[in-house]
Order: structure tokens, then C-alpha cells, then sequence
């Protein structure tokens, strides 16, 4: 699985990206995991990978992001749904084939990057609604459990609460975090845990714990319109290019 240079390289590469955003904004830029590894390894392989350097990545980000950046009353609502929206991903995962995991997370993340382009979210919410939060929360359970795809659904929500850039970023960092966690036993449960498995994930801690303060410095100094679009165009991209692979494999007589 990850015996070669160029498998490390990609690795440590998509934790430095990951990090960074994780650092700058709260999260975002984790849906393009998946995609970018499944270069160099199966989704599953990707996926389970990813689960532990993420919540690694959360460890040295809720360092910058602590509990007085938090919406709490927003958290009393997203947390619970997040709960109920992992656990339908998980059952989805499991039972789902290599081709159709794939399948699924390309679709997914083409429709986020599709969302996140066509824009448009109000921030007319002045207190938090326990039902667009239910909604919000389960759907990036689920979305984040496929795909790590759970930033979109949150930042529609966060973003319509009108809150200060600092409390939106603090508030979207621990609900990722605790969405990672959840997820992180299902994901190990899937992946067979070798040594291998976990030099890989100490290797690619320092890439994490530079692109974590690389960001936060970045938070006041640069542009979040301009880094999102780069990202979801990349991701767009990449999204093709899986959904190219999945029909291949669902359907090898189009070869």
C-alpha cells in the first residue's frame, strides 16, 4: 500500500494542505483528501488513512482555536446531529463496494463544489434554529464520514448565523473535531492498522504541525473567497476524474 516515495510525498503533501486550512479557516479543504490519495491508494485505503490525521490536525488546531471561540449554544445543536449523521455514513461505507465508495464520494464532492460556487447564503440568523442545525449537523456527519466532505452543510449554516469571523472559525473547528472522532473508530475498523499504518501517520505529523501555525498566522493576512475557489476548482477537478475511474470499474465493459 505505501511502499514507495511518491505515496509519502502525496501524503504528506494533502496533511500540509489540509492543515493549513484547518489553521486558517476552521476546516474546508479536507473533502479533497480522499480524492488526492485515491491517486496513490484505494478510497478505502484513503479514507482510513485520513481518520487519524485529522484528528491530529484538530489536536494542534484547537491550539489556535480554543473554547473562547466557541458558539456554544450553536454547539448544543450541531454535536448531537453530527452523532446521528455519522453513523448513517458509516452504515453507507460499509456496505457500499470499492466502486461505488468511489462513486459516491466523487458525486459528493462535485455537488459541494457545485454548492460552494453557486454561493448565495443569507446570514439573517440571529439565534441558533434547532432545525436547519439538525439538518446542517447530520448531513455533515454523514457527508464528512463518506467523504470528509463536512465543512460545506456546516459553513451554510455557520455562515447564516452571522457570526464574527473569529467565532465562526473556533465554532467549525471543534465541530470538525468532534465529527473526526466519530468517525475515526468506524474508519479503523475498516482499514487493517499495521506498523506501516502508523509510521505513515508520525511521518506526516510535523507536515501537520506546520501547516496548522502556517495558517493561523495567514488567518488575518489573506483572502478566504480567493483560497476556496482554487481549492473546490482542484476539487472539481479530481471529482472527475474519480467519477471517470468508478464508472470504469462498475462498468468494465466500457473499457
Amino acid at each position: 500500500m505505501m511502499d514507495s516515495l511518491t505515496v509519502y510525498v502525496v501524503i504528506c503533501a494533502v496533511a500540509f494542505a489540509i492543515a493549513f486550512m484547518k489553521g486558517a479557516f476552521g476546516g474546508g479543504l479536507a473533502v479533497i483528501g480522499i480524492p488526492l490519495l485515491s491517486l496513490v491508494m484505494s478510497p478505502l485505503e484513503a479514507g482510513a488513512l485520513l481518520a487519524p490525521l485529522l484528528v491530529v490536525m484538530d489536536m494542534f488546531s484547537l491550539r489556535y482555536w480554543s473554547v473562547h471561540t466557541w458558539s456554544k449554544p450553536d454547539l448544543a445543536i450541531l454535536i448531537p446531529s453530527m452523532v446521528v449523521g455519522v453513523g448513517g455514513g458509516a452504515v453507507l461505507v460499509s456496505v457500499l463496494s470499492a466502486g461505488w465508495v468511489t462513486l459516491v464520494i466523487a458525486l459528493t464532492s462535485l455537488v459541494f463544489s457545485v454548492m460552494y460556487f453557486a454561493g448565495g447564503v443569507r446570514q439573517n440568523m440571529v439565534v441558533p434554529s434547532w432545525r436547519m442545525g439538525f439538518v446542517a449537523g447530520s448531513a455533515s456527519g454523514c457527508a464528512t464520514m463518506i467523504a470528509n466532505a463536512g465543512g460545506p452543510p456546516l459553513a451554510m449554516y455557520l455562515l447564516s448565523r452571522n457570526l464574527s469571523k473569529t467565532i465562526y472559525t473556533g465554532t467549525a473547528s471543534i465541530v470538525a473535531a468532534s465529527g473526526n472522532i466519530l468517525k475515526l473508530v468506524p474508519w479503523l475498523l475498516i482499514a487493517q492498522v499495521d506498523a506501516a499504518f502508523l509510521w505513515t501517520i508520525l511521518l506526516a505529523v510535523p507536515f501537520i504541525a506546520f501547516g496548522v501555525m502556517c495558517g493561523f498566522r495567514l488567518n488575518q493576512r489573506l483572502d478566504q473567497q480567493k483560497l476556496f475557489s482554487i481549492c473546490h476548482g482542484l476539487l472539481i477537478l479530481l471529482a472527475l476524474k474519480m467519477l471517470v475511474s468508478a464508472i470504469m470499474t462498475l462498468n468494465p465493459g466500457l473499457l
